[in-house]
């Protein structure tokens, strides 16, 4: 299960390990307080997440609401002067960082889609109010989203490229019909 840090809470964590018997990688945020062994979990020493500074490598913690221990690890990116830090927590212990940067990737195509189907397909604009309609919609809507994806194989440009390519496309021939609507037409005139 992936999940982005929204839903990196604990009892979510909780009920994929325990109740689904699941493993996770979610993304948490960087204020968690987590103990670094089981003795000092047991004792109350927490201590932040910012402070292990888990760049590149992976640790294993343990979480105040959690019976079980987690693989933590932390991605920076850096773009020009700032950097951003993405705190990662697994209940997979045999992971190393790249198997869990790896594997948390694969969600970016899910949130990929949910931009693209909202943005380019108008899912999310949708003005009906019956179920009929809004079914009706919802097919439109992921049958616009293929034929993009189609579309981005062939052109090799993605969504939104194609969404301003078409639009552009679409003004243009409706300003050439509304040219041949404003020019008289002298053969019909008597």
């Amino acid at each position: 299960m992936l999940s982005d840090s929204w839903f990196g809470n604990s009892e979510n964590m909780k009920f994929i390990d325990e109740k689904y018997h699941g493993k996770f990688i979610f993304a948490i945020k960087s204020n968690r307080k987590v103990a670094l062994t089981l003795e000092d979990k047991i004792n109350g020493r927490y201590t932040s997440i910012k402070s292990l500074k888990p760049e590149g490598r992976t640790a294993v913690v343990y979480v105040e609401q959690l019976d079980f221990p987690l693989l933590i690890t932390c991605q920076v990116f850096t773009n020009g002067d700032d950097t951003a830090a993405l705190y990662l927590a697994s209940n997979d212990l045999n992971l190393s960082y790249e198997q869990i940067t790896t594997i948390y990737k694969k969600r970016w195509k899910v949130e990929e889609y949910h931009k693209s189907i909202k943005s380019n397909a108008s899912f999310a604009k949708s003005p009906t109010r019956k179920v009929t309609t809004q079914k009706s919609h919802f097919i439109a809507s992921i049958s616009a989203f293929n034929r993009f994806e189609l579309l981005k194989v062939r052109k090799n440009k993605n969504h939104f490229a194609l969404k301003k390519y078409l639009t552009i496309m679409a003004l243009r021939k409706a300003k050439e019909e509304l040219k041949q609507l404003l020019t008289p037409n002298f053969k019909n005139a008597t």
